[in-house]
């Protein structure tokens, strides 16, 4: 009878970790960053009129797309992966999924994603997420082997979810679309070089051609994170002065910036661990903020303190 109930708890504990082990590559975190601002993107597109249910689906598409970039990103990457601490227990370094099962994972991920924009809403969402998918994958992954340049070109696709949103939801690209997408590309330097600090060793280690990481680059990736938190101020105001948000928004992006832009200059002097954990954070937290600060300025008109049809 014992060994009955063994056997019957074995399956639904190897089904567990088959499910997490696919879940894994599809890198949680980042797909529900992506979900969120393309839903807020979506939002914003499509007024005060929206359709939740709708705003949703868009975003779920293209949270596929960029799962599957996730995917195909850790494909090409394992033997790096393998070489570094922090993710040598990834699915795929340890052998756990096989590459033909991730790619297949990947490739579902893409079609379903594309396919959903381009059946659902319009053609033009569907080939910018293609365009976003590709230069992920083919074009970012392998450059993080030969160019510190990886960062920059990596941040124009990690910047794209509000932009597809808005595509999706208006079939033009304009408005609070190239606005957050502007604001999450320079949102993402001072985070990626903190994170990229505390793990130096390790990308070191994996050869990958990250600032902090290369001999003497300590203080250049401290005064590079401080230079994107001080562009991210004017560029996250900008909606205020073209009109697109009133003062609760403007007052409210001001002051989120300028706690980036502190953190940023204090691990730039500093450069430990302490003060990159500290960037780390607030960089975790100024996006939700800023997210919310849109969605209730009075001005834009929009969101859950506004209310829905």
């Amino acid at each position: 009878m014992k060994e009955a109930r063994v056997l019957a708890v074995r399956p639904r504990g190897v089904a567990r970790r088959i499910t997490a082990d696919f879940l894994a590559l599809t890198k949680p975190k980042i797909s529900a960053l992506v979900a969120l601002s393309a839903f807020v993107g979506g939002l914003l597109a499509a007024g005060p009129d929206a359709a939740l249910l709708r705003v949703a689906e868009a975003a779920l598409w293209i949270t596929c797309t960029a799962a599957s970039a996730s995917t195909l990103n850790q494909v090409l990457e394992r033997d790096v992966d393998r070489r570094m601490r922090r993710t040598e227990d990834r699915p795929l370094p340890s052998g756990r999924v096989s590459p033909r099962d991730a790619i297949l994972l990947g490739a579902g991920l893409a079609a379903a994603g594309v396919a959903g924009l381009a059946l659902r809403f319009n053609v033009l969402s569907a080939l910018l997420a293609l365009a976003t998918l590709f230069v992920y994958v083919a074009v970012y992954t392998p450059l993080k082997r030969v160019s510190t340049l990886n960062t920059v070109v990596g941040a124009i696709p990690g910047a794209a979810a509000p932009l597809l949103g808005c595509v999706a939801l208006s079939g033009t690209a304009h408005g609070w679309g190239l606005s957050l997408s502007a604001v999450l590309f320079a949102w993402q330097f001072p985070h990626f070089m903190a994170i990229a600090w505390l793990h130096r060793e390790d990308y070191a280690r994996a050869g990958l051609r990250m600032l902090p990481a290369l001999p003497g680059c300590e203080s250049v990736a401290g005064r590079a994170a401080c230079a994107y938190g001080l562009a991210l101020l004017p560029v996250s105001i900008l909606p205020a002065v073209r009109g697109e948000a009133g003062i609760v928004y403007a007052a409210g992006a001001a002051v989120l910036g300028l706690l980036y832009l502190l953190a940023s200059a204090r691990f730039a002097w500093r450069r430990d661990e302490r003060s990159a954990r500290s960037l780390l954070f607030v960089s975790l937290l100024y996006l939700p903020l800023l997210y919310v600060l849109v969605l209730s300025d009075p001005v834009v008109g929009v969101g859950a303190l506004h209310g829905f049809p």
